[in-house]
């Protein structure tokens, strides 16, 4: 049978830099194939390929059998091909009735045809299960419900390729199993899905086949049935990989605490929040986005003042806080977002690894900057944490999201902090980042230092945490020991459940 998508011998070179090398993969109607690869290794490129985003130097693409024109995102999309990214492209302010109708037809004609529009969504919506009420605003539903709008928009436009890029990443575990679930109906209805996710144990879920990518070449393909989570990972980084050992905790003093703390001015505020930093030991944030784990990032690295309750800090309330002032306290965050908030993109490595020491001795005199010890410090970093790039010189934007990530993590530790903020430090790393990050985060436990873990990840934090808290609507949860609790109970936290029962 004819697949419903083949790349055949797909290269695109930039400069010296092989992205695709003679990738050739198909997928056939009715099948969810997953692709994998570290970060870097070529799959972003190869879906821009396919959008029409990137033209390929080598190679064709075919959808149904017909040859795709290069470089044209609207026949992509005129051929079936639908895309739902990790970070929504919904426009908040309309209904979900005119985002599924926005670019399907003029702007003269886009207030006719709306009852026939309406009628199509709402079959679709029964068929494939995406309760979404067509009329309601996008600004108004939840997460889970706005992936539902991306994927009927997708249907809408009678898409026959789906390509899903880390389509979990903002769900709960029941989210993301009512997902899965539209997955398998639409697949049976013959949808072929491209899958791409960095957990492993969901690509063992939902796939039937997996492709593995490595430095722009295809070096594996395997069927799920004959593989497992381990396999898929050496595949990935070609050795195998070991989840970092965690040894018992050995806490101290509480380094930070936040007493019955409110905020104001962020959607949602923090609402009466206690929490115990705790030297020696990792605290875990688990929360679906947009629950207030931003507040209180932003609180905890100085960014914005509690309007009520208090902060204290080895036991002493703290007044006029800062950003300053939580760095002079032993505060290091690693940001939550590394390209805006973590680095600035033009500035070199040697420029960003000491944004947050410049007044240090070591680094500048009598109001002059010794950008030779900068740079021989920047170097031991990018020796010791195994960034990978042209030099301390180089611009940062030039890097991975892993060896950037990598540079802020070296940033962070080597200063010795008391408390770290990790707001969500593996996001969009490949397994082996990810594990190099968790074992210096347990190295920083084991050295005495209190760590915040916030993440959209439950296995992370269920993996890496002494104790684990849930944030819904700005509010928090008690704390639940490692092992007490398991993902489909801090699911319902996630939800808000939780807090009704507890209430």
């Amino acid at each position: 049978m004819t697949p419903a998508l083949r790349l055949t011998g797909v290269t695109k070179r930039f400069g010296t830099l092989v992205a695709n090398d003679a990738i050739s993969l198909s997928v056939a109607a009715g099948e969810v194939v997953a692709l994998l690869g570290e970060n870097g290794a070529g799959k972003t490129t190869l879906m821009n390929i396919l959008f029409g985003h990137y033209t390929a130097d080598g190679g064709t693409i075919e959808v149904g059998g017909q040859a795709l024109p290069p470089g044209q995102p609207r026949a992509a999309l005129a051929a079936g091909v639908g895309m739902v990214h990790q970070h929504f492209t919904l426009a908040e302010n309309l209904s979900v009735l005119d985002n599924l109708m926005l670019g399907t037809r003029g702007l003269w004609r886009l207030r006719s045809g709306r009852a026939a529009a309406r009628a199509r969504i709402e079959a679709l919506a029964r068929d494939f299960g995406l309760a979404v009420d067509p009329m309601a605003r996008v600004a108004d539903l939840s997460v889970g419900e706005r992936q539902r709008v991306e994927i009927l928009k997708a249907l809408y436009r009678d898409a026959r390729v789906l390509i899903l890029d880390e389509p979990t990443a903002v769900l709960t575990p029941q989210e993301a199993e009512a997902l899965f679930s539209t997955l398998r109906k639409a697949v049976a209805k013959g949808l072929a899905v491209i899958f791409i996710s960095h957990k492993l144990h969901e690509v063992m879920a939902i796939a039937h086949r997996v492709v593995v990518l490595r430095h722009g070449r295809a070096v594996g393909e395997v069927a799920i049935g004959g593989t497992s989570p381990a396999q898929l990972a050496a595949m990935m980084v070609g050795a195998e990989v070991a989840a970092p050992a965690i040894a018992p905790a050995r806490e101290g003093g509480v380094a930070l605490r936040l007493a019955g703390v409110s905020t104001a001015g962020f959607r949602p505020d923090l609402r009466g929040v206690d929490l115990d930093l705790v030297a020696g030991r990792i605290t875990g944030l688990a929360g679906v986005s947009g629950n207030g784990q931003g507040a209180l990032a932003s609180l905890i690295g100085g960014l914005t003042s509690p309007v009520a309750g208090r902060i204290e800090i080895g036991g002493a309330p703290v007044q006029g806080w800062s950003p300053r002032r939580a760095v002079g306290q032993g505060i290091a965050r690693i940001p939550e977002d590394r390209h805006h908030t973590g680095t600035i993109g033009d500035f070199s490595l040697t420029e960003n690894a000491v944004l947050e020491t410049l007044r240090d001795p070591r680094f500048s005199r009598a109001g002059w900057i010794d950008w030779a010890a900068a740079r021989t410090h920047t170097s031991r970093l990018i020796a010791a944490y195994d960034i990978r790039c042209p030099g301390p010189d180089a611009r940062i934007r030039l890097l991975s999201g892993g060896n950037m990530q990598k540079l802020i993590l070296g940033r962070v530790l080597e200063e010795a902090p008391k408390v770290i903020l990790a707001n969500q430090p593996v996001r969009g790393l490949d397994i082996g980042a990810v594990t190099f990050v968790q074992e210096r985060l347990l190295e920083a436990r084991a050295r005495g230092a209190a760590v915040l873990l916030i993440s959209e990840d439950l296995e992370e934090v269920t993996a890496l945490s002494d104790v684990i808290h849930v944030m819904s609507e700005g509010r928090l949860s008690p704390g639940f020991a490692r092992g007490t609790i398991g993902t489909a109970d801090l699911g319902l936290w996630m939800a808000g459940q939780g807090f009704d029962h507890a209430a």
